[in-house]
């Protein structure tokens, strides 16, 4: 059974940026997860479900326009989970409206925490390592159009693979 996710890529020179920052400050796990926004968290599908799920994706598309995208500054959600993230300071409702539509049909699941788009940069390490990455990159800035989102599928060996892209194509 595939275990799938959903996300809008963070384009190089900045998802490359912060990927070797995550894998450098020790979240090894990292050089297999490309830089991200997630609008849908891992989920596991049914072999015979996933041209379903494909089709439900690209409609989800078609009903969405593309977007700016900003990207600014730390945050963290700790103490509740050991995360340090760069914010989504414009776009926020744009990634929210993208992953409601996504999160129904046979991608309607229950999800731990409420939704909230950001880039995780520093996961599971100790509290020294957070809190460096948190000011180290507390200056950090992009922006980028967002145009498209990806269904990645993890391998046990390569880790999460970019495998099919779809267009955002509603009229703005």
């Amino acid at each position: 059974m595939p275990r799938i996710g959903v996300s809008v890529a963070v384009p190089d020179p900045w998802g490359a940026e912060l990927q070797e920052y995550r894998v450098a400050i020790g979240d090894e796990s990292a050089a297999r997860i490309p830089s991200h926004i997630t609008l849908m968290p891992p989920y596991d599908v049914p072999d015979e479900a996933l041209p379903g799920v494909v089709e439900h994706l690209r409609d989800a598309a078609h009903r969405s326009t593309p977007f700016r995208l900003h990207l600014r500054g730390t945050g963290t959600f700790r103490p509740v989970s050991p995360v340090v993230f760069i914010g989504v300071v414009a776009g926020i409702s744009s990634c929210e409206q993208l992953a409601k539509r996504i999160r129904t049909g046979p991608l309607v699941t229950d999800v731990a925490f409420p939704y909230h788009p950001h880039v995780t940069v520093a996961h599971h390490l100790d509290d020294v390592a957070l809190d460096k990455a948190f000011h180290e990159l507390g200056s950090f800035e992009c922006e980028f159009d967002v145009e498209e989102f990806w269904l990645y599928v993890h391998d046990e060996r390569a880790g999460w693979q970019p495998t099919r892209s779809f267009t955002l194509t509603a009229p703005g």
